[in-house]
């Protein structure tokens, strides 16, 4: 698991790239999986106390996704830099930017734990917690916030490793949390008769070990250690954050104000309707952190040669992982299209209208899901490359530029289908979007290449 700088460079920067990518992708992918399927086990175990815990973990998801929007922000923003300079072979900037962008995310994550908890229930309510549904929200969303500081800085230790190319560390650190949220679920919940609440205490437990375990990691090895003493919060840095985050912290900014929408809209139609949509959230992020976790095995790859001005390389593991990732969706898809209300009731089985909403949700999600390679990848190489404005074009599509005025749009014609068809339509209007953006980029690193040759 010993990799050095100078290992990882002549690695990322000769090595075959399709065999680069699937070596780096299997652990991120690994740990994509484990955390999507951890999600899901709080909903899961969460859907056999009642039909208002299950939207509650659905409501609080939205505040979870900012605080993961947080941590992306300073991780890929500073992971970003990470790769080039290290791709360029300038180890000191590297160093500086990684204790930078750890403690930036670590004091932001306190800051979000105090004002958050001074509003819990404004903050409940306007996140669509019905009245019914307020109370489990407060105590499960009380519990969250405090594991924000240990979420944000435990992404950006996962995400600076990766760029690093030593996604194996992250790995290890991100499932270890992940398996223990999983175990301790049913005991919290059903053996100490906690309800919601162990399945909070369970995740803020997961977070505090996964960060003592990647911080530690940090250390170890060939990885760039994480030292106080770096810490350098310069105009420069923090303008390199802004440039190599701002993606991420709309992309994921964006996905919360988009669940937080979509749950306000579901609320006119019942509990029941925002568990059912609750639901297929997390089945939707589960099947995409295939993509994701692929995507993010190509990202110190792309990142290594863009710096070294190997563009062909560049180029080529974009292309492997979208046709990847295309046939992964497209299989995923054609499976589930005929067991959709299966898949919804093994979450919520004794309540048919939220199997009915989910169901409905998650077939019109299957029809667009193939298109989401070339929009996700594209936006992952963007983003690391630094091309900031197509990225940020990009990452706020699917769930902000076109979302936000569907979701207020098909409902009011098309009533319950509206708010289930939203996010289909809103990955059909990206993928039309992404494909100018990325291609004026692929066809500007051909012609860099042709200059160089």
């Amino acid at each position: 698991m010993k990799h050095t700088a100078k290992d990882n460079y002549t690695s990322l920067t000769t090595e075959p790239v399709s065999r680069l990518i699937i070596k780096l992708a299997i652990p991120t992918i690994i740990s994509m999986l484990v955390t999507a399927f951890y999600n899901m086990a709080d909903t899961y175990f969460v859907g056999k106390i009642n039909t208002q815990s299950t939207a509650a973990v659905g409501i609080v998801f939205s505040v979870m996704s900012i605080i993961q929007a947080v941590g992306f922000f300073f991780g890929h923003g500073s992971g970003n830099y990470i790769s080039r300079k290290l791709g360029a072979q300038e180890t000191g900037n590297a160093e500086k930017m990684a204790a930078t962008g750890f403690y930036l995310a670590l004091f932001t994550g306190i800051g979000i734990t105090v004002l958050c908890l001074l509003f819990l229930t404004p903050i409940s309510l306007l996140l669509g917690s019905t009245v019914t549904i307020l109370p489990y929200t407060e105590k499960y969303l009380g519990i969250i916030l405090l594991g924000a500081p240990f979420m944000t800085s435990s992404l950006v230790l996962n995400n600076q490793l990766r760029f690093q190319g030593n996604a194996a560390y992250a790995m290890v650190g991100i499932v270890t949390g992940a398996v223990l949220n999983v175990v301790l679920d049913p005991i919290l919940i059903f053996v100490f008769d906690m309800g919601i609440a162990g399945a909070a205490v369970a995740t803020l437990f997961s977070q505090m070990f996964s960060f003592a375990l990647l911080l530690y990691m940090a250390g170890q090895g060939g990885n760039i250690h994480i030292r106080y003493r770096n810490f350098t919060p310069s105009a420069h840095f923090i303008k390199e954050i802004i440039g190599g985050g701002t993606p991420s912290l709309t992309r994921q900014g964006l996905a919360s104000f988009s669940t937080i929408l979509l749950n306000v809209a579901a609320g006119h139609y019942g509990d029941a309707a925002i568990a059912g949509m609750s639901i297929v959230t997390r089945i939707g992020m589960f099947i995409n952190s295939f993509l994701i976790g692929f995507g993010q095995g190509f990202q110190p790859v792309c990142g290594f040669n863009y710096g070294a001005g190997l563009y062909a390389r560049v180029r080529q593991g974009f292309w492997f992982c979208v046709k990847g990732g295309f046939i992964f969706l497209l299989i995923c898809a054609v499976c589930g299209m005929g067991y959709a209300e299966e898949i919804v009731a093994v979450f919520r089985k004794g309540d048919p209208l939220v199997i009915s909403v989910g169901a409905a949700a998650l077939r019109w999600q299957f029809i667009t899901y193939p298109l989401g390679a070339w929009v996700i990848i594209s936006n992952m190489m963007l983003q690391t490359i630094r091309k900031p404005i197509p990225a940020t074009i990009l990452s706020s599509a699917r769930q902000g530029l076109f979302f936000i005025p569907l979701i207020f749009i098909l409902p009011y014609f098309l009533g319950l289908q509206g708010v289930e068809m939203c996010q289909a339509m809103a990955d059909l209007l990206s993928f039309f979007l992404a494909i100018p953006l990325t291609i004026h980029v692929l066809r500007e690193m051909k012609r860099k290449e042709n200059e160089f040759n």
